[in-house]
This record gives structure tokens, sequence and C-alpha cells, in this order.
């Protein structure tokens, strides 16, 4: 069962998406927040394992709220699934910065919004090639350096483990990968799992975010297909 937080200060919205993820059989809301604040401490005292994070709440932002979770080793398992009201938007790109496992647009539909927080839990991010590059193309220059994402850095990757990388930041599935590198999805995920540790990424949103910022992907080059 994947235990889900709200976090959104609109009373109706919440009782929108409780309603929705109450009906399916694998999911159930474990708690509600109306700030970010209460959102960082309802994190801590209901172990819900996706925290659905408004970037827009009142007290601490969604962003604030977010790196806090994130940053806390003692909800390393939680994950932060942003809602925002442009899929494209200034501040999706700090959200992944701050540990945000993906974003969706507030207009997004029932399924999709389930399936969404399902491929969070499962530690994938939520992240389309198109939504990726635009976001990458938009913001690239703007986020403080991170230490991790330096050309230098890389050196610690294989080359196939490199490969990986270069294809996660394109947003492929394990699947995807496994099927373009002619490996079993196992394999794919081994290989994603290790760049992941040797970075120090906590999930592949950040690893995304790095294989931009070290120039390992370009903005300009085509996506992978």
């Amino acid at each position: 069962m994947i235990r889900v937080l709200l976090a959104d200060d609109q009373k109706l919205i919440r009782a929108g998406f409780r309603a929705l993820i109450d009906s399916a059989a694998d999911l159930t809301v474990v708690g509600e927040a109306a700030t970010g604040r209460e959102a960082v401490e309802l994190a801590r005292s209901t172990r819900a394992d996706v925290v659905l994070m408004d970037i827009r709440m009142p007290e601490l932002d969604g962003l604030a709220a977010t790196e806090a979770i994130t940053a806390d080793e003692g909800l390393a398992g939680v994950r932060v699934l942003v809602l925002t009201t442009f899929e494209v938007d200034e501040y999706v790109f700090q959200a992944l910065r701050a540990g945000a496992s993906g974003f969706l647009g507030k207009g997004v539909g029932p399924t999709e919004l389930l399936d969404a927080i399902r491929t969070v839990a499962a530690g994938e991010a939520l992240l389309s090639p198109k939504a990726t590059r635009g976001l990458i193309a938009r913001f690239l220059t703007q986020p403080e350096p991170d230490e991790r994402a330096t050309p230098e850095r890389l050196r610690v990757l294989t080359d196939r483990e490199r490969e990986v990388l270069g294809l996660v930041a394109a947003g492929l599935s394990n699947e995807q990968i496994a099927e373009r590198l002619v490996v079993s999805p196992l394999t794919a995920k081994t290989h994603v799992n290790r760049a992941m540790m040797k970075l120090g990424a906590r999930d592949r949103a950040q690893l995304v975010v790095i294989a931009y910022q070290s120039g390992l992907v370009r903005v300009d080059e085509p996506p992978a297909r």
C-alpha cells in the first residue's frame, strides 16, 4: 500500500485528491497539510511514501518544504511529487533541485495522477522528454552550481554508466534503456542505481539535472528515440 500525504492550501482540492486516491486499491491518503510547514511535520509523523506538494503554499512554500523533506535523513524514503499550475513553470527546475522526484500540472487527469504517484513511489522520475528538455533549456543557466554537476565528477562513472545517464536525461525508462542497449531491464536498473550512488543523486530526477549541468547532455541535442 502506497501512503500519500496531500499538501495543498485549498481544502476542496485536497478533498478531490483524497477521494480519487482512496478509490485506488493500492493507494491511501495518510494525512492532509494546508501549509508547507505542516507538510514537513506530517511527512515525519505519517511516514508517507509520497507527498503530493502544491508549489504555492503559505507559511513555507512548496520549494522550501520539499527541500526540508528531502534533506532530512530520517525521511530518505519519502518522495515528493510537485503540483504546478503550468507544465513548464519557473519554479519546477528549482523544485527538482530541491529534491522533488517529479512534477505534474494541476489539470492532470485522474488516471495520470494515480500512475504518477505509483511511478514516483517506485523511485522513478516523473519527467517526460519534452518537459525535461523544456525545463533545462529555459533554466539551465539560472540555478546555483551543483558541486556534483561537473565533467570531472562524472569520471567516477564507467562508460556504460555515462551512456545510461545520458538516456535517463533523455527521459527513457529502464525498459526503454534496456531495449536501446540490448540488455535486461534489471541490468539497466542496476546501471542507473550505480550512477545514482556514485553521484550522490537521490533519484532519477537529480540524475537528469546533473547530466545537463555537467554538459554530458546538451539542450540542442535531438531527443533519444
